[in-house]
């Protein structure tokens, strides 16, 4: 009975050790559980912290937009969207009548503008001959006066009972008919001389009327050659809005062309750049191919961050300011030739992961 008695009196003391051998079953397994996940954040954070990653961040390229440089309709398209073409490619041709009549009128300016040029060029020429012929009968009066000076000097000298007095005023009269022919002469050279310099200015405007003819034809030829419109760069067709018949103005931007290099402007917080430098590997991935990982470079970091080059960039002098963590765009290349199997295009959405330590 005692037996008995004791081993009912045992039943109650392991009911209460039970609970107790429980409670500490779960504590233990709470603390693993708790160490298994601190490990695991202590070991993300070891591997964390050797990146640097951001979801600000997309597919940038070049975008040639291209625009009419004259007016007129629109009488061939042969561009369509999404289509490839190579620089220098035909794209659309504007009608080039108007601007064919504008050629030739520049032409027959210019044909008469060197025909000016020349009639003036000739009477240089005939005035210089001129004015060599007046300077020739200069000297022939310049010794005629001269012979007449020596004969009324000489006649003065004789004794005047050694000749007449009809002979004395003759030689007075030779001398003076000579002064006034060499006088005459002089005046003709000095008008001769004027002529010369009227032709010479007129050589100059004639010269400046063929500049300006040559100009002309100069600018109709380019107008003319604006009426076909041809590919800036090779790449793919974009956001065209001109259709076959359309009349356009100069500057109305007809289409887009993407260009086939791409690269990755993302944007990271100034934090971020501690340690970042280029040259340092990074790995994108794409959202629209998050399961294919692409090889990238940090190219260069941008000299200013984006609110700087902002169309309306913050004014910190003024009101209130609220200091905010600014991001600066970093420019990343791709590596090797994987990523141009992609359909990649400007504008999508990118996750960069770069590795600065």
């Amino acid at each position: 009975m005692d037996d008995l008695a004791h081993a009912r009196g045992l039943g109650p003391d392991l009911d209460d050790d039970r609970p107790q051998r429980g409670r500490l079953r779960s504590f233990l397994i709470l603390f693993l559980i708790l160490a298994v996940v601190a490990g695991a954040a202590f070991a993300y954070w070891l591997h964390a912290r050797h990146f640097e990653t951001t979801d600000d961040a997309a597919i940038d390229g070049h975008v040639s937009q291209v625009a009419a440089e004259v007016d007129g309709q629109v009488i061939a398209l042969l561009a369509d969207d999404n289509q490839p073409v190579t620089q220098g490619q035909l794209l659309l041709r504007i009608d080039p009548s108007d601007y064919r009549i504008r050629l030739q009128q520049a032409l027959a300016q210019q044909i008469q503008a060197q025909a000016q040029l020349r009639q003036a060029e000739a009477t240089l020429s005939m005035r210089q001959a001129d004015a060599a012929e007046a300077q020739s009968r200069i000297r022939a009066a310049d010794a005629d006066l001269e012979q007449s000076d020596h004969d009324l000097a000489r006649y003065r000298s004789l004794d005047p009972r050694a000749i007449t007095r009809q002979t004395l005023d003759t030689a007075v009269t030779t001398e003076n008919g000579a002064r006034a022919r060499r006088d005459a002469t002089r005046h003709v050279a000095e008008g001769m001389a004027a002529q010369i310099d009227a032709a010479g200015a007129a050589i100059d405007a004639a010269r400046a009327a063929l500049r300006l003819a040559d100009a002309q034809v100069a600018d109709a030829k380019l107008k003319l050659a604006y009426t076909e419109i041809r590919a800036p760069a090779s790449g793919r067709i974009a956001r065209r809005t001109v259709e076959l018949g359309d009349y356009i103005k100069t500057g109305q931007p007809l289409l887009a062309i993407v260009q086939p290099d791409l690269w990755i402007t993302a944007n990271f917080k100034e934090t971020q750049l501690t340690d970042m430098k280029p040259g340092q590997p990074v790995t994108v991935r794409v959202d629209a191919f998050p399961s294919q990982p692409l090889p990238a470079h940090v190219a260069s970091i941008q000299p200013g961050t984006g609110s700087v080059f902002s169309a309306l960039p913050a004014e910190n002098a003024t009101g209130n300011y609220v200091k905010v963590v600014q991001r600066v765009p970093v420019k990343i290349l791709f590596d090797g030739k994987a990523w141009r199997q992609l359909p990649l295009v400007p504008g999508m959405s990118v996750v960069p992961q770069v590795r600065v330590r």
